[in-house]
């Protein structure tokens, strides 16, 4: 905020501070005190507040503080250090002063807050039940914390598993609320809420809230209903701006933004699948209203809220640090811009002056000194600094005498400059050796002191000497001019057309001085060609004192009017030539949408250039919100479009689809660039004219029709509130039955009535419809109601234990064709309940199956079912049988091992079974790498 300024004032110069070093100059801020936050578990017990001024001689500070009364305080050359802080007795605002003999300046005000996250309280969170295809909110209530910017996820589990979010799930950046549109049995689980604080590097987690799903059929469907909505908003100019909204509802709702005053700003972005809209580096343009709309088939819901740009202070006009003269006039001015307007104070010296123009009649050294003006408005504080010099000093050439050799072009100008160190500004005089010279047709003395001198000839050679005079003293200097022979052009160059990838070359030559060095410089509409950066396009020849361009491949952007200059150290002179590059045309612009209609638009542009070769025709191309990168040649009326034409009619477009389009021009030598797409329009509304596919069904449960279809594909609804209308009626019926179906996603319906007869045959068709009308029906299928359950018992049902855990069942099969498969259920007649019996499922060609992971030594019920996908038949009669007890548990013990040769002799003692153990029918000896003896049974 300050300036970078050093004075040199020659030793004959007095100035306010006489006796001091002429070089020496007030406090600049090079280092300032910056908003600070200290984390409050921080291990470093300090806190630095920066202040440093590059001053001449040395600033010495102080600050807005009582250092002695606080031992917390220490001074670092210019820093504030503050140890061990303490939160009551440190927090607030400070600022500091740097002063030297030429003045003082006030740093900008900076802050000191006490940074901290609060632990989650340790309380239970109670668990949140919510039925399957309803919404949830799982409350956040994140702990004291400052500051107050905090960042959320959601564990899910147990750390590091965060949920992943996507258009059915969505955290808060705002709440830190976890919402989800629809749960499903998947979401089930322990949730907690992790929030970080980035200001402190710290991050807390709450206790964990339990989210049952509760199974509930059929799901209910429910409209869309937002529940994070973004505020009323200020944001400032340049900054970056989140919106957040986000809707429950079931099927999950499609959230779209629009502004409602016009276009979204082409600087937005649409994240976390429409949850989210940013503006980036706002602007005032983009202040309005602006709404998010949640739409599913069930119903919409809608937000509004407004987004007010104001703006930080900016200096559009300030004060830069400067030396002026004894007795003149100054004014320094400071304007800010911003919103709200700032208010403007000055300070010289850190003390208070009022108005935002100081003006001065006449300085005197007592005007010297550090000026500050200081903007503000409630979004900051902005500080301009500037030191001003009252100087006064006799005419001195010390520094800057006139130039001893003057060169001349002859019939050309001369000015010989005149620049004395003086104050106040002295009176000038020239003269040409002894002759004193005056203001005539050829001889003009400037206000500040140059000599300028108009068709110069040999006859004006010689020394010219200046006089400057004040009220504190005189002095002179003198130089001397020389006549050079004038520099012309002999060879200009001559005008091009040539088409892009040609080759062309501009020739140019020069006559000069002999005494004097001669350059060539080529300018592109004056605009020096850089040979460097541009030596795949451009190259030159140098022939004795000739220069040659040569312009290679030649692109569109090479048209324009090429200068060559020749010059010396003492005049130059030029000439120019046109170069024509023919090639494709540029993109049209200005494209917009007029005459919206369902299935075409009427479509407007302005001509772009046409690169000096006449546009031939004009392709049209769009895209939709189906396919939004993919852009193809739409269909107009009529079919071709002149190249004169800045209007066609797009035909042939999909009603209620959002479409943008583009333009692009074609002349003999190719096709241009494409135009910036249109602004995005929606065609009006259609009855729908495609009707569903792949119409089917069957099956089910008794009583019951199931109609299958595959939907129609979105680009094709024509309209909203979409639909469907089924109509059904028996093979050798006259009256069909009409339902509707309301979602546009749905791919069946099943039919209730308990007239329905089993596997009876039906005729189906099925059509769309919106809120313009119905479309036509599908082709006729015909399909088959549901079957009844078998009507019969599996009979001669038998079964037999063959372990103590297993036992095999069989029976004779059903006759009945319908049948699919058998269920046989076994359980303990005593110890369990029907409900909590086994389960075996075979299909229905086989007619037994065996049953295991039984106990040992029970007593079981055994029943088979016949089933269909209609449903079970009725149970045979209950068959009973007892699993075996269980094998010996104990190993008989070998008392001996002899090995005769090839044999071993082996004894061991007899084993007696437990009460609830089998009887023992034998022994059985295996070997493997040891003797052991195993126990059999029946």
């Amino acid at each position: 905020i300050g300036s970078n300024y050093v004075f040199v004032c020659v030793r004959a110069c007095m100035h306010a501070r006489r006796g001091y070093d002429a070089t020496g100059y007030g406090p600049v801020f090079e280092d300032q005190p910056v908003e600070t936050i200290y984390p409050e578990e921080s291990p470093e017990a300090k806190i630095t507040m920066s202040c440093r001024a590059r001053a001449n001689p040395p600033a010495t500070y102080h600050w807005n503080i009582d250092l002695d009364g606080d031992n917390h305080y220490t001074l670092v050359g210019g820093d504030l250090v503050i140890s061990n802080p303490i939160k009551n007795k440190h927090v607030g605002n400070y600022s500091c002063v740097a002063t030297n003999d030429y003045g003082t300046v006030v740093s900008r005000e900076a802050g000191v807050q006490f940074g901290y996250l609060d632990f989650f309280s340790s309380e239970e969170r109670e668990a949140v039940y919510v039925k399957e295809g309803q919404g949830a909110v799982l409350l956040c209530a994140p702990p004291p914390h400052y500051p107050h910017e905090l960042s959320f996820r959601w564990i899910l589990n147990e750390f590091p598993i965060f949920i992943t979010l996507d258009k059915r799930r969505f955290v808060s950046q705002t709440t830190g609320n976890l919402y989800i549109s629809k749960v499903d049995s998947s979401d089930s689980g322990n949730y907690s809420c992790f929030v970080s604080s980035a200001s402190i590097a710290k991050s807390v987690f709450s206790k964990f809230i339990p989210l049952v799903p509760l199974t509930e059929r059929p799901i209910r469907k429910y409209p869309a209903d937002i529940k994070v909505k973004f505020p009323d908003t200020y944001a400032l100019v340049g900054q970056n701006v989140t919106m957040e909204c986000f809707a429950l509802g079931n099927p999950i709702p499609q959230i779209r933004w629009k502004k409602t005053n016009g276009e979204l700003p082409s600087n937005h972005d649409v994240s976390m699948a429409g949850a989210h809209l940013h503006l980036y580096n706002v602007q005032y343009e983009d202040e309005g209203t602006y709404e998010c709309e949640a739409l599913n088939s069930k119903g919409k819901d809608w937000h509004r809220a407004r987004v007010s740009v104001e703006a930080f202070p900016e200096w559009t006009e300030s004060i830069n640090s400067t030396e002026k003269d004894i007795s003149s006039d100054y004014t320094m001015s400071c304007v800010a811009s911003g919103k709200p307007k700032p208010r403007v104070q000055w300070l010289k010296n850190r003390g208070q002056m009022s108005g935002r123009i100081l003006m001065s009649l006449g300085l005197t050294f007592e005007d010297s000194g550090m000026y500050q003006c200081i903007a503000e408005n409630r979004h900051g504080v902005i500080y301009a600094n500037a030191e001003l010099r009252v100087i006064a000093c006799a005419p001195t050439f010390e520094h800057n005498p006139v130039k001893w050799r003057i060169l001349g072009a002859k019939n050309g100008r001369v000015v010989i400059e005149c620049k004395p160190k003086a104050a106040p500004k002295p009176s000038f005089s020239w003269s040409k050796g002894t002759e004193l010279l005056f203001n005539s047709t050829r001889v003009l003395i400037w206000e500040d002191g140059s000599l300028e001198i108009l068709n110069v000839t040999k006859a004006d050679e010689g020394h010219y000497t200046c006089f400057a005079e004040n009220n504190r003293g005189k002095a002179n200097s003198t130089g001397s001019l020389s006549i050079t022979e004038a520099t012309k052009i002999t060879l200009a160059p001559s005008n091009a057309d040539v088409t892009v990838g040609e080759s062309t070359h501009m020739q140019c030559a020069a006559s000069h001085d002999s005494t004097l060095d001669i350059t060539f410089v080529w300018t592109l509409d004056a605009h020096a060609i850089d040979f460097d950066r541009e030596g795949s396009h451009y190259e030159r020849n140098l022939v004795r004192d000739s220069k040659e361009l040569l312009i290679k491949n030649t692109q569109l952007k090479h048209s324009g009017r090429y200068t060559c200059t020749a010059q010396t150290p003492v005049d130059n002179v030029t000439a120019s030539a046109n170069l024509v590059v023919r090639g494709p045309p540029g993109s049209p612009g200005g494209v917009r949408v007029e005459e919206i209609k369902d299935k075409s638009v009427r479509l407007i542009w302005s001509r772009g250039t046409d690169n000096h070769s006449p546009i031939s025709k004009y392709t049209i191309q769009c895209r939709d919100s189906f396919s939004q990168e993919d852009w193809r040649d739409a269909t107009t009326s009529p079919p071709d479009v002149e190249g004169n034409a800045e209007t066609a009619t797009v035909v042939d477009l999909f009603p209620w689809t959002e479409y943008e389009f583009r333009v692009i021009a074609t002349n003999t030598l190719g096709t241009g660039d494409p135009s910036s797409p249109s602004p995005k329009v929606t065609t009006l509304e259609a009855v729908p004219v495609v009707a569903p596919s792949d119409i089917g069904g069957g099956g089910g449960t008794s009583r019951e029709l199931t109609i299958t279809w595959t939907p129609v594909q979105p680009q094709y609804y024509y309209g909203r509130n979409f639909g469907y209308i089924i109509a059904f009626k028996p093979r050798d019926g006259y009256e069909w039955r009409k339902v509707t179906v309301a979602d546009p996603e749905a791919k069946h319906y099943v039919h209730k009535d308990s007239s329905i007869l089993a596997s009876s045959e039906f005729e189906v068709k099925v059509k769309a419809f919106n809120s313009k009308g119905e479309g036509p029906y599908s082709l006729m299928a015909v399909i088959y109601s549901a079957q009844d359950v078998p009507s019969k018992a599996p009979a001669s049902v038998g079964a037999r234990a063959l372990s103590a855990t297993e036992a095999i069942v069989c029976w004779l099969p059903v006759t009945q064709h319908t049948v699919e498969g058998y269920q046989v259920r076994y359980w303990r007649k005593a110890e369990d309940s029907e409900t909590s019996s086994q389960r075996v499922v075979v299909s229905s060609r086989e007619n037994q199956t065996r049953l295991d992971n039984m106990r040992p030594d029970s007593h079981y019920l055994i029943e088979v079912k016949a089933y269909n996908a209609a449903g079970y038949g009725p149970p045979s009669q209950h068959i009973q049988i007892y699993t075996k007890k269980a094998p010996p548990s104990r190993p008989p013990k070998i008392t001996s091992k002899k090995l005769k040769g090839t044999s071993v002799n082996i004894a061991w003692e007899h084993v007696e079974p437990f009460a609830n153990e089998s009887t023992i029918d034998g022994y059985k000896v295996g070997t493997v790498l040891q003797m052991s003896v195993l126990q059999i049974n029946t």
